[in-house]
């Protein structure tokens, strides 16, 4: 499934620069192929909004090519934004009201900063509210990661999100295996796969079920990674981060460290779980009793971004692929309509 570089968006001649496949609409319009328009609620803070756009840009237009995708990023303009990125939102993305008037076959909806210690009191709460139940009668299929698979659980299912034991950060990767083979979604996956994780709070296994969702993927130390709504399919609920580049957790790890160096956090980060190989570890701190340093990290740089390894994104990949094929199956030719005739929304997967 070809992206279609429909504006001039940035992230186009950055993706087409990587090798990746994107199509001019000069040669989109001349394909006979159904179209599929999938929106970003892109939430994350100024530093990350393109890294993470360019991210599930990337996993989308990768899925497979049975389809043109049109990704339609937004955003919500309740967050704080600086000038600079609010003339980019301006300029590139779409307002919300205008996909709602045109349709959505599908939504994928970002982790976000927080800044409260209670969601509902962060500014994007009753906006994505509003998203939300939008999609849940408008759109085949919603996939939410991290932060707002806690959000939706909260306000949709009224579980509300714990902070893990002793106030320790999920940070690292991760194994996961998969729970129910027979789920479409996951069907054609490896049985075990990794997964990066980083947050402070979880949403547990049991809150899952309270909700009647169906938990597909989890990990013995990360718990629930992918849990579906009772339907099977029009909400996809993420903790973990698929999309996640390979230096993504290097970047937190060293923005971390930073905040350590400059006093503004009392203790040196430790170092993301099963991600820094031996190695990589002996460069930056070769004394043990001394923290590892940003003069380390940037004189050993090339070593390091030529030994991290990424074990998660083929899953990631094959986790979006298999999301967007089915909601190709289901969905309406017309993307103002949720499913085509026939598709029960109560079991919309029924026969696949």
């Amino acid at each position: 499934m070809p992206l279609v570089a429909y504006n001039d968006l940035p992230t186009f001649d950055r993706l087409k620069q990587e090798g990746r496949t994107v199509l001019p609409p000069d040669r989109a319009a001349k394909q006979d192929i159904r179209e599929m328009h999938i929106g970003l609620l892109n939430m994350m803070p100024d530093a990350a909004l393109t890294a993470t756009e360019r991210q599930f840009f990337r996993h989308v237009g990768e899925s497979n090519q049975i389809a043109q995708l049109y990704v339609h990023p937004f955003t919500l303009p309740e967050l704080e934004r600086s000038a600079e990125t609010k003339e980019y939102v301006k300029k590139y993305y779409e307002p919300f009201e205008k996909l709602q008037e045109e349709g959505l076959d599908a939504l994928i909806v970002t982790g976000a900063n927080i800044s409260q210690p209670h969601l509902e009191k962060e500014p994007f709460w009753e906006p994505l509210k509003k998203v939300i139940n939008w999609s849940w009668n408008n759109v085949t299929s919603t996939l939410c990661s991290c932060l707002a698979t806690h959000a939706v659980m909260q306000f949709r299912y009224d579980q509300k999100r714990s902070p893990l034991p002793g106030s320790h950060k999920l940070w690292g990767v991760y194994r996961h295996r998969i729970e129910d083979r027979n789920h479409p979604l996951v069907r054609n996956m490896n049985t075990v796969f990794d997964v990066p994780h980083s947050r402070f709070n979880t949403v547990t296994e049991e809150q899952f079920h309270a909700a009647k969702m169906k938990i597909l993927v989890k990990g013995r130390l990360s718990g629930t990674h992918i849990a579906v709504s009772p339907d099977g399919f029009r909400l996809v609920c993420m903790q973990g981060h698929p999309e996640y580049d390979t230096i993504s957790l290097l970047k937190e790890y060293e923005r971390e460290l930073r905040r350590f160096e400059a006093g503004e956090r009392p203790d040196c980060p430790p170092f993301p779980e099963n991600y820094f190989k031996q190695e990589i570890i002996d460069r930056i701190q070769p004394d043990k009793n001394h923290p590892p340093t940003m003069a380390l990290m940037d004189h050993h740089r090339e070593f390091i971004n030529e030994n991290l390894e990424n074990t998660w994104t083929d899953s990631g990949r094959a986790i979006l692929s298999s999301w967007i094929g089915l909601v190709y199956q289901v969905t309406h030719a017309n993307r103002k309509n949720q499913f085509m005739e026939g598709i029960d929304p109560n079991q919309p997967l029924k026969g696949l």
